[in-house]
């Protein structure tokens, strides 16, 4: 196994901290429009984890990708994301059959990454 490369793991704190933050957030919305419960909480951990580990593979197979040809490389990126997209398929599922789960707050997560992406360079401006 090869070492993980350091910027992926900076990246993965980077959308880690945003994901906690939105989670917050959205327990909070939750709690002032009067819906909260315990099954809120259990999905938003369930959604949050799947979502942090989809970036997380996504960046582990872009860094396999570079060793690569070019074609290997689309056909590992083309597998890796039919296979991460299955995931969260799947943890969208379990969300929605095991009534431990609140549906919408183990989806909702999926979303927080991509967020976090588009922030980022607002992110380094604030920090210039």
């Amino acid at each position: 196994m090869k070492k993980i490369d350091q910027v992926i793991i900076r990246e993965t704190i980077y959308i880690s901290a945003f994901v906690l933050v939105f989670s917050v957030l959205m327990q909070s919305v939750f709690l002032v429009i009067d819906k909260w419960n315990t099954t809120v909480l259990f999905g938003n951990i369930l959604g949050a984890l799947a979502a942090i580990g989809n970036f997380f593979l996504m960046g582990l197979t872009v860094q396999a990708s570079l060793e690569k040809e070019e074609k290997e490389a689309k056909n590992l990126i083309k597998v890796s994301q039919t296979g991460r997209l299955f995931l969260l398929f799947g943890v969208a599922l379990v969300g929605y059959l095991l009534p431990c789960f609140n549906i919408i707050a183990t989806v909702l997560p999926f979303l927080f990454p991509r967020i976090a992406v588009m922030l980022r360079p607002l992110a380094g401006k604030l920090k210039k």
